[in-house]
């Protein structure tokens, strides 16, 4: 049997902390980088990745100085050379630089913030400090916030989307922050037309984030981005899509209406059908729809279904899969098909024999559905 991938063990072994080593032990001549390696590497069993690295932060630390200006001065004189500014996207950095980022809110945040933040904005270009920019807005938002806007402007890629992606309200792994969603939407109006995608994937992430928060405000900041025709409108309507798939996928109206589709669309499901209507788990639920109308136009139409999961203990279980993108011609048929995988080692649910749904969702309205009893694994 294949060994299954570890990536805690991927990002922290023996050579990637073989690489911090030399980047301190270079930089600083009284850095014991083998005493390091060997001390951190030992440390590694039994942590997960979060506890790894700030395993790796602890062991870092107690070889510089106590205090942390200076501290911080060793620090940003042991980083490599910047990310490629050449790049426009995928180019998150390494995790073991992730050092300066924890340093910085343990010893920095309650007396020592501007060096700290100066400390992040260097690192953010090594290594993404996302996640550590938001114990400063929680501890001092109002002089965080005065930073980003001013990293808003700033020549690196890395630190514009800094401006975003730290201060998403639902950003992954990381700790919560305090602040509105809308006292964040200024700086969103200032990083929204930026050129590289790395920068408005983030922009799009945090509107989705949101979205789930507010409908309406995701809507109306779009609506206006795109009267401002500040961005180039390819881009502008990727990250419109983008930031609206929460919603597309619940079915809200005004996110289907601003992507160009319309909820009464007049179509008529002339076929509904499931190939085996007792499929097993491991097997695949086959699916066929086809799609008619008497339109003189062409219908846009955002084809969805949704699965209602048997529970055993009774809870409605639910989850919306994409099918098509599409256009049905006038006065014309839509036939499209679908095989969804029914696996038995989902990492993000579980499957259980019983009887199942699925919905046919188009342009964000429900149309049909078939029941299907979901057998044991053969």
């Amino acid at each position: 049997m294949a060994e299954r991938f570890s990536l805690k063990d991927a990002l922290f072994n023996a050579d990637t902390l073989g690489d911090l080593a030399a980047e301190y032990s270079a930089a600083l001549p009284f850095f014991d980088g083998p005493g390091f390696h060997a001390e951190v590497v030992a440390g590694l069993d039994g942590r997960e990745l979060m506890q790894r690295l700030d395993w790796i932060a602890d062991c870092v630390e107690r070889r510089l100085a106590p205090d942390f200006p200076t501290m911080a001065d060793q620090l940003q004189s042991a980083m490599p050379e910047p990310l490629d500014p050449t790049r426009k996207d995928d180019d998150f950095g390494r995790f073991i630089h992730a050092v300066p980022g924890i340093l910085a809110v343990r010893h920095g945040l309650e007396t020592h913030r501007d060096r700290a933040l100066d400390l992040l904005y260097e690192a953010t270009q090594r290594f993404s400090m996302e996640f550590y920019i938001r114990p400063f807005l929680n501890r001092w938002p109002a002089e965080t916030l005065a930073r980003l806007h001013l990293w808003a402007e700033d020549g690196n890629y890395h630190v514009r989307r800094l401006v975003s992606e730290g201060t998403r309200p639902k950003l992954p792994w990381a700790r919560k922050i305090d602040l509105d969603p809308k006292d964040v939407l200024p700086l969103l109006d200032r990083v929204h037309a930026d050129p590289t995608r790395y920068v408005t994937r983030s922009i799009a992430n945090h509107l989705n984030d949101i979205a789930k928060i507010d409908a309406g405000l995701v809507r109306d900041r779009l609506a206006r981005w795109h009267a401002a025709q500040a961005q180039e409108a390819g881009e502008l309507a990727w990250m419109t899509r983008h930031a609206l798939r929460t919603l597309i996928k619940q079915g809200d109206r005004g996110a289907m209406e601003m992507l160009g589709y319309v909820p009464e669309a007049p179509l008529h499901v002339a076929d509904f059908d499931l190939v085996d209507p007792s499929p097993r788990i491991g097997d695949r639920l086959c699916l066929s729809v086809r799609l008619e109308t008497q339109s003189k136009q062409d219908v846009p139409v955002l084809v969805d279904y949704v699965i209602r999961f048997h529970r055993p203990d009774g809870k409605a279980g639910r989850k919306v899969f994409k099918l098509k993108q599409a256009t049905v011609p006038a006065e014309g048929h839509l036939t499209l098909a679908k095989k969804h995988p029914l696996k038995g080692n989902a990492t993000t649910f579980t499957l259980h024999p019983g009887p199942h749904v699925v919905e046919l969702q188009v342009n964000g309205v429900k149309r049909t559905e078939i029941g299907f009893d979901l057998l044991p694994e053969a």
